[in-house]
């Protein structure tokens, strides 16, 4: 498997979505930056007006200001995963180059493998870089006036949930690819990420005004396709906890009034290695 992981190393980095991703991530950590350092001036001259009651909106603010930032980090993640993993069997397909390595001693099973390894460890670095780069900047930049306050447990946690997403979404995204067109599993995939994250946010409105119906949409899309459960357990890992009631985990566009459960982390694992281990069965049959 090892060839495949090194070529396929080698083809990510070829892409121009990866060069462009690359270049968009490095304009938006800056712009996270700025945007950070002027947010604490802001911050700096409302606690010298209003004083200790500032402290609660001080905390708010902070976790806002960084939910935000990991909110449009996990899209960009997301976006990288899928466009990079999608083609990576069918364009090899219908370019016929995937017979050059077919016609070798190598199993279509390894094959498969070493696409899931090559692609998600170079996209697992990539997660964990912008992760710790929000972090840094949210910590630092500003001298610390709407840092949140993370132990080293919290920011494991929390870097473990982000870098799960892009492996969960290569292994659906390589079952699209054994099945589909480039093209269209690209759409099912971008379609299915949007109607995860819509429907977390209508989970959290539901648990905010007490509306069971939109509680069960969220659930519903959750199951459909749990990737939005990933982004909130982030959140909470870094947050506290929502059995706080002044929980900053809880509050605002970005909290998560209604944690996903222990039994939805084990879901969504079994999600992707289920994806996996269909995309090579998928994979084995196919006529290529």
């Amino acid at each position: 498997m090892w060839p495949i992981i090194k070529i396929t190393y080698r083809e990510m980095i070829s892409k121009r979505i990866f060069t462009i991703t690359i270049l968009m991530s490095l304009a938006f950590i800056i712009l996270f930056g700025v945007a950070t350092w002027f947010a604490a001036r802001e911050v700096n001259d409302m606690m010298g007006r209003i004083g200790s009651d500032g402290v609660m909106m001080k905390g708010f603010f902070s976790t806002q200001l960084l939910g935000m930032g990991l909110y449009f980090g996990s899209i960009i993640t997301a976006l990288l995963a899928i466009l990079s993993s999608v083609g990576s069997i069918a364009s090899e397909i219908e370019s016929h180059q995937i017979d050059t390595w077919l016609a070798r001693s190598l199993t279509r099973k390894q094959y498969m493998l070493g696409k899931f390894l090559g692609l998600s460890s170079m996209l697992i670095l990539y997660a964990a870089l912008l992760f710790l780069g929000l972090l840094a900047i949210n910590q630092w930049v500003g001298g610390g006036m709407v840092a949140v306050q993370v132990s080293a447990g919290q920011l494991l946690s929390g870097l473990g949930y982000f870098v799960l997403l892009p492996v969960i979404l290569v292994s659906v995204s390589l079952l699209m690819s054994s099945m589909t067109t480039t093209v269209t599993g690209g759409i099912i995939l971008i379609i299915l990420y949007g109607i995860s994250f819509i429907g977390g946010f209508v989970e959290q409105l539901g648990s905010l005004i007490d509306q069971e119906s939109l509680i069960n949409i969220g659930i519903v899309s959750s199951l459909l396709f749990p990737t939005d459960s990933l982004f909130r357990l982030t959140t909470l890992s870094l947050f506290e906890t929502v059995d706080n009631p002044i929980s900053f985990a809880s509050q605002g566009i970005f909290g998560t009034s209604s944690p996903p459960s222990a039994a939805m982390i084990y879901y969504t694992l079994g999600y992707g290695l289920v994806a996996l281990l269909l995309a090579i069965r998928v994979f084995q049959k196919r006529d290529v």
